[in-house]
């Protein structure tokens, strides 16, 4: 996966920005991807498959434990999941557990392309933010 922190400004070229806007502005990296990503995920969804994930996305006991009893209901044994865990720093029996997990699982069966498109967008983000460098750091000046 990827890492916005500051090694990837330093790759961005922005390592002189001012720590104090640092934060903010992978912030703003973080958000734009989100949306982009998401835009591009959601092509070709349906209502339905949109209104589960987001109830996925967003905690919903009711949706993610029938989910997860469905679709992984050997969650607690899956690399995956293990790893997800210890990277949040959550509770195994957490409904963030859960969802967090439900939702990369959910991923990979609705859009198992879902690491390509991540990467790709990034690409294009980065590629933007690079050839707007000058401006950024003008701006900061």
């Amino acid at each position: 996966m990827y890492q916005l922190d500051d090694k990837f400004l330093d790759d961005l070229g922005l390592s002189s920005l001012p720590e104090e806007q640092k934060k903010p502005f992978l912030q703003h990296i973080y958000d734009e991807l989100q949306l982009r990503v998401g835009e591009r995920l959601s092509e070709g969804l349906t209502d339905e498959q949109l209104d589960e994930f987001e109830a996925i996305i967003d905690h919903k006991d009711e949706v993610v434990n029938p989910w997860i009893e469905r679709f992984a209901p050997d969650y607690r044994q899956q690399e995956t999941f293990q790893r997800l865990i210890t990277e949040l720093d959550i509770p195994a029996d957490s409904i963030q557990a859960k969802a967090e997990y439900a939702a990369t699982r959910w991923l990979e069966l609705n859009r198992p392309n879902y690491r390509q498109v991540v990467s790709e967008t990034l690409e294009s983000l980065k590629a933007e933010i690079i050839s707007s460098r000058d401006v950024i750091l003008g701006a900061q000046a």
